[in-house]
């Protein structure tokens, strides 16, 4: 309750009833479920992984912000897993930009009769019109 005597959703320490039963603080399980998907795609964004993670991620995001304005509880997280889980599409999308981008710089490559003649042709590639003695 707040000085008024009024109690406010957004109130987060346990309290007790006038029988001493000790009532509970609401809980919001679905921005947890948001913040550990938007984690975990944050950590394999760059295998590809985390990009459908964290969609999941943001949709539960939204929704766990959605019954934190309803209930008061959870917002922190409803708010952190939307961060993580937009932060790992977007480390997602970067990734396979640089993947399709290396794929078409080096496509010649992909035959080579070794792998000292594949790290050749990628160096050649990538570094562009430089004379062959400078890529040592």
């Amino acid at each position: 309750m707040n000085a008024q005597g009024i109690e406010t959703p957004h109130m987060a320490s346990a309290r007790t009833d006038a029988v001493g039963t000790r009532l509970t603080t609401p809980r919001n399980g679905l921005a947890t479920a948001a913040l550990t998907l938007g984690v975990t795609g944050l950590l394999t964004s760059v295998v590809f992984v985390g990009g459908p993670l964290a969609v999941i991620g943001l949709i539960l995001g939204i929704a766990a912000l959605m019954t934190a304005r309803r209930t008061g509880a959870g917002r922190g997280k409803a708010v952190t897993a939307l961060v993580t889980s937009a932060l790992a599409i977007v480390v997602s999308g970067l990734v396979a930009v640089l993947v399709l981008w290396y794929a078409d710089q080096t496509q010649e490559c992909y035959r080579p009769d070794s792998f000292h003649q594949y790290t050749q042709c990628v160096r050649l590639h990538l570094d562009g019109d430089r004379p062959a003695s400078s890529h040592r």
